[in-house]
């Protein structure tokens, strides 16, 4: 008896032991290796979300089962990965509370509610996660500044400003031409500085980087809960440069600094096609003649940072992926390529400086923000294998990219399908495919070392584009501006497995209902798992795409999964928040699955 209870008391003071550990380095950088866990955004530092678990499988996830729901108590657009460690899941909601729950039990432990500096947002209440080391908790948001919380209380440690010269949030609001059909409703926006990517964490550095810089406003909704319609780019409004940024993971001290627009060089080469040879429709006379007149455009060039970085630490290169020039769409005042807009830039972790960077999407005209985080991996490439870094790209093509030099290896066949791409605006209109939403969006992809698989999520959204012209009238000056607005007609979504062996041919795709906007988990158990919009969340066979188990959420599953586990038990977890700007039904909900006893 008194045995036994011994045990017991042993048993809770490793528990606690556990539960206190901090997660240190030498844990971060073998996280791919850590079953049990999800300790970064993207589980490891190569984003490969991927994990070795198998207890879930393909031969059992039909009976795969809600074990607990949280719920938060914030139903807005909930995109949030959570971080799992030692019993404890942190997730970031909406407006940036953060709350720490049992990830046994989802009964929560500690919650942080973030006091704005400012009501208004750049850039909607979206938080993508937050990471965990040293005992603190760090999360980016959307006043943009970086908070470091206590990780057992959740008491604020401390925060610093993103930017010292941030003046807020400036809301826009413009007159459309009298003979304009849309002249009726009003358009509005903001300019600002927010963020909502997760922080990364190496080595006593924090980095993360800032949104609100891309300038594109929108009209107002005609309708509660509608999807964001016809965005607009008007020439000559602009924001600022966008940047990343690496803090002391102490103090939030800022070590360095990467500008996302070029001081110097921003023009680039005037390229007439992308790097990968696909035609420009751009009018290369004009900006050349323009450049100097426009030389200073960098200064307020965009290039919104959307995603987490990946790391190779051998390399000490951290790989970002940066946004669509400023303004939005308007090309008139930004004669150039635009660099580094469009782009995956590599830096150097320890300093910031760049090492090399392979630009997209040249002179961006349709929103082809490298928004999907950068993954790592050893790609096979004429019988060779390459240190690779892989890009689901907003114009549906996976990009394969040799890490060390930029140097592009191939890129995918296309996952979704493609129409007019890079073609101008006009006055008549453009219809085009992908449109701004993509191709693949912010969602992250998942990465299987075992077959080379790489599985995105995308969507079917074609948009047209329009330029018009408002002549000078009655005292008020020109206008000119450029509008996408959604075309109608079918829309879908396409979850692909990419073999990244046979130089990014698709080895199976699927269609979905509506498009996919969240991101993917693929597991040693033969599973990819996605959500979707209307609150499916479902698990597809790794190596066929055959649809294995579904269940509905109840709100749009619009947030990647993550899996861990815990007494030899395996978990997965996602959000269910839906997105305001999909349309997508929002919620408040975390939900965990396991298979029943």
């Amino acid at each position: 008896m008194i045995r036994g209870i011994l045990a017991g008391v042993l048993a809770l003071l490793i528990g606690a032991i556990a539960l206190a550990a901090d997660i240190d380095d030498t844990r971060l950088l073998a996280a791919a290796t850590d079953p049990a866990s999800w300790l970064t955004y993207g589980r490891d530092y190569g984003n490969q979300r991927f994990s070795p678990l198998a207890g879930i499988n393909a031969s059992n996830v039909t009976r795969l089962a809600p074990h607990w729901i949280y719920q938060s108590g914030v139903s807005a657009t909930f995109q949030a990965t959570p971080i799992v460690a030692d019993g404890v899941m942190y997730v970031s909601l909406p407006f940036n509370d953060v709350v720490a729950v049992d990830a046994r039990t989802g009964r929560e432990q500690w919650r942080y509610q973030h006091q704005r500096r400012r009501p208004a947002m750049c850039c909607g209440p979206a938080n993508r996660g937050v990471a965990v080391a040293y005992g603190l908790v760090y999360e980016a948001t959307v006043d943009a500044r970086l908070i470091a919380l206590d990780q057992k209380t959740g008491r604020l440690v401390w925060e610093v400003p993103l930017v010292e010269d941030d003046p807020g949030v400036t809301e826009h609001s413009e007159q459309l031409a009298a003979d304009d059909p849309l002249r009726g409703r009003r358009v509005v926006g903001s300019t600002g500085v927010g963020a909502n990517m997760a922080p990364l964490v190496y080595k006593n550095r924090v980095i993360v980087g800032i949104t609100g810089v891309g300038y594109g406003l929108h009209l107002d909704s005609e309708r509660p809960g509608a999807p964001v319609g016809t965005v607009i780019g008007i020439a000559g409004q602009s924001a600022r440069a966008g940047f990343y940024a690496a803090f002391e993971a102490k103090t939030g001290k800022r070590l360095w600094k990467f500008d996302t627009t070029a001081a110097q060089g921003w023009e680039g080469r005037f390229r007439p096609t992308t790097p990968d040879g696909a035609p420009l429709d751009r009018d290369l006379e004009r900006e050349r003649a323009t450049l100097t007149r426009y030389e200073d455009a960098w200064k307020t060039g965009g290039g919104s940072a959307w995603t987490t970085p990946a790391i190779d630490p051998e390399r000490r290169l951290v790989y970002l992926g940066v946004g669509n020039p400023s303004p939005q769409m308007d090309d008139l005042t930004r004669p150039g390529d635009n660099l580094y807009t469009v782009s995956v830039v590599a830096v150097d972790v320890d300093s910031g400086k760049l090492a090399w960077y392979y630009q997209e999407v040249p002179h961006d005209m349709w929103g082809y923000d490298v928004a999907s985080p950068p993954v790592l991996f050893d790609a096979e490439v004429d019988g060779r294998s390459v240190p690779a870094v892989g890009q689901a790209g907003k114009t549906g093509w996976f990009y394969v990219l040799d890490r060390r030099d930029g140097r592009l290896l191939y890129r995918s066949e296309a996952f979704v399908p493609q129409h007019n791409l890079f073609r101008r605006p006009a006055p008549g209109g453009v219809e085009i495919a992908p449109g701004a939403g993509g191709g693949a969006s912010w969602s992250p992809v998942s990465y299987d070392p075992r077959t080379g698989l790489v599985y995105v999520a995308a969507l079917h959204l074609p948009t047209r584009y329009t330029v018009k012209e408002i002549p000078a009238a009655a005292g008020a000056p020109a206008v000119r501006y450029t509008a996408l607005e959604p075309v109608g007609g079918a829309t879908w979504g396409t979850l692909s497995a990419i073999d990244t062996r046979a130089r990014g041919k698709i080895a199976w795709q699927v269609t979905t209902a509506q498009p996919l906007v969240g991101g993917v988990l693929a597991t040693a158990g033969d599973l990819v798992f996605v959500g979707e919009g209307n609150g499916d969340f479902s698990a597809f066979h790794a190596r066929t795409g055959a649809r294995l188990w579904q269940f509905n959420c109840g709100a749009g599953v619009n947030a990647p999964p993550v899996t861990y586990e815990l007494e030899g038990r395996q978990y997965v977890a996602v959000a269910a928040g839906g997105s305001a700007i999909f349309g997508y039904r929002q919620g408040d909900a975390i939900v965990a699955f396991v298979l029943p006893d």
